[in-house]
């Protein structure tokens, strides 16, 4: 079977409400972000956001049918700082949103810009809760970081993940990755951020989420990118939904345009720090 929500003009975001109801709720994610109408904020100098990741502890490359995911043992792995406090976040997993084109594919937005892609990297909250699923019910239980991808040269630590995606062609498929592979490289080189409060951005889309986005996005080839849009969202056992209309947003049934578009920030406090 196929995912019971997608990107489709039958299951995409505009229908997630019905079978979601979180995703109708008031602290929905993405969000544009209007940087003129953001915070500065005293505390997040004071405390910096700070993190540790274990190389050897990155697991295994699947296709859940929307995008590629990185699960990640996260036993010895830290996130702390910021807007998180003093709390520790371990590391469950990071995936990847992207579009048909470099021109789109980002799920946040800048000033109604939108980037070729955006890297999530999804922690949750070991100092109060038991397990992410725990966590991921409460409203301070997870913290993801935000990454845009831009098109410019090749990514080294995303070319591990990008040689392996035609081992996972197919929902379901999952590949072990036998080299150490640090989620830190992933991060780029300034510390600049905005932050609120949020939701995950695919369902069931819980308000559960202090979203933490770099403001400097880090590059990626276009042929990096061009492997991602090679993935297929259904099951090597199913025929493909290539002429299925109901299917075309992904495109000969293709992952591509796996984004949602941004909601209202509403009363919501959007803060940052450091400068643009």
């Amino acid at each position: 079977m196929s995912t019971s929500w997608g990107y489709t003009e039958l299951n995409g975001p505009h229908v997630w409400p019905e079978m979601y109801p979180q995703a109708a709720g008031q602290r929905q994610s993405p969000i544009d972000i209007v940087t003129d109408k953001t915070q500065q904020s005293s505390d997040l100098k004071q405390n910096p956001l700070r993190w540790t990741y274990i190389p050897e502890n990155t697991r295994s490359l699947v296709n859940p049918g929307y995008c590629w995911r990185v699960d990640v043992n996260g036993k010895g792995s830290q996130l702390t700082g910021g807007p998180l406090n003093d709390e520790i976040f371990i590391l469950e997993q990071f995936h990847a949103h992207w579009g048909c084109s470099d021109r789109r594919g980002s799920e946040h937005t800048v000033d109604g810009e939108s980037f070729a892609g955006e890297l999530h990297l999804v922690h949750w909250n070991q100092t109060k809760y038991k397990s992410f699923a725990e966590a991921a019910g409460q409203p301070d239980g997870l913290a993801v970081l935000g990454v845009f991808l831009k098109v410019g040269r090749p990514h080294p630590e995303l070319d591990t993940i990008a040689k392996l995606l035609p081992f996972i062609t197919h929902k379901g498929d999952k590949v072990t990755i036998n080299k150490p592979m640090d989620p830190a490289n992933l991060l780029p080189a300034t510390k600049a951020y905005w932050t609120y409060h949020g939701s995950l951005t695919t369902p069931p889309c819980s308000e559960s989420v202090t979203w933490i986005l770099f403001k400097e996005p880090i590059e990626v080839s276009h042929d990096q990118l061009e492997l991602f849009r090679e993935m297929r969202c259904y099951d090597a056992r199913e025929d493909c939904p290539c002429d299925d209309s109901l299917h075309k947003t992904f495109e000969y049934g293709k992952v591509v345009n796996n984004y949602r578009p941004p909601l209202e920030l509403g009363n919501r406090e959007l803060r940052e720090f450091g400068g643009h």
